[in-house]
């Protein structure tokens, strides 16, 4: 896969993530003074740097397979296979009912999460001027 390909995918992948994120915290927000609700989040950019960086790895000891059924000693996780994972927070309480939601912190992580989607589009957009540019 080429520079461009990959850099578009990748982008692709952080918008989907980054619309996902918008809909857990707004479901957050929604069950603010729900009794015992916890709280979501998603967890994405950490696993895809992990993938990205096994890319990069490469083993001590690479050790010849003389059968394709062998395991491999190593093999590098495909950034493809990533995908944004909700996950609950069972860790924190805020309010004597139960639930976790900090609708504060939720605000705050409602405008963070309108940047990165609006600075990712706007990635994709340069990617797309530099191969216009290219072309003419």
């Amino acid at each position: 896969m080429n520079n461009f390909s990959k850099t578009v995918d990748l982008i692709h992948r952080s918008l989907d993530a980054e619309t996902v994120r918008r809909e857990v915290i707004a479901n957050n927000l929604a069950n603010a003074e729900v009794p015992n609700f916890k709280r979501s989040e998603v967890n994405f950019e950490s696993s895809l740097r992990r993938a990205l960086e096994s890319e990069q790895l490469t083993p001590v000891v690479d050790m010849t397979r003389s059968d394709p059924r062998h395991l491999s000693n190593f093999q590098p996780l495909d950034y493809r296979d990533v995908r944004p994972r909700r996950t609950l927070d069972y860790l924190t309480q805020s309010k004597s009912n139960g639930n976790n939601v900090d609708a504060e912190h939720e605000f705050q992580l409602l405008v963070e999460n309108q940047i990165k989607y609006m600075l990712l589009t706007q990635s994709a957009s340069f990617e797309f001027r530099q191969v216009s540019t290219a072309l003419r």
